[in-house]
């Protein structure tokens, strides 16, 4: 799963609206296995925006790759999440990247993510905690498909997590 805001919202900083989002996965059937630490980036494709804190969870759930999008989307709308607009700023956005070796493409879902193996602020943090995971679809790894990531080529990660001056932006 991907997690990402760029809006604290009720919170004091974007870290702690995921630390929050982390710790409602498992009332939603989601079993934390492993975590990459928080990354920021440049808003995109506005690097105007405020600026985006993402990162990875490696998950155990028990259901179809349908279910766990239900299940993620429940979590988002437990935590206010407004959709206003493609890349408009957000509280939480949760993304299902991949469930198992799954390769689907259906109306609502399509598995792998469409566009995670280019995001370098998805692929860092999954290469982070699986290098050597393998994109069902592209048979490449983690660590390759971040290396060549084009989109937020910015991303980092935070060491140690950054504290925001303004509680409503990251």
């Amino acid at each position: 799963m991907a997690l990402g805001s760029n809006l604290a919202g009720d919170y004091a900083s974007c870290e702690a609206l995921l630390e929050a989002a982390l710790a409602r996965f498992p009332q939603a059937g989601l079993a934390v296995v492993a975590r990459s630490s928080w990354w920021r980036s440049a808003a995109w494709p506005d690097p105007s925006g405020p600026e985006y804190r993402n990162g990875i969870a490696l998950v155990e759930a028990n259901g179809d790759p349908r279910e766990v999008l239900s299940a993620l989307l429940a979590v988002e709308t437990s935590f206010h999440r407004t959709r206003e607009g493609k890349n408009a700023p957000r509280t939480l956005d949760l993304d299902l990247i991949a469930h198992g070796r799954h390769v689907l493409d259906e109306p609502g879902l399509v598995v792998p993510h469409p566009r995670a193996h280019d995001r370098r602020f998805v692929m860092g943090p999954l290469a982070e905690i699986a290098p050597d995971w393998v994109h069902p679809a592209l048979g490449r790894t983690a660590g390759e498909l971040a290396a060549a990531a084009k989109v937020g080529a910015d991303a980092s990660p935070i060491t140690p997590p950054s504290r925001s001056s303004s509680p409503a932006l990251c």
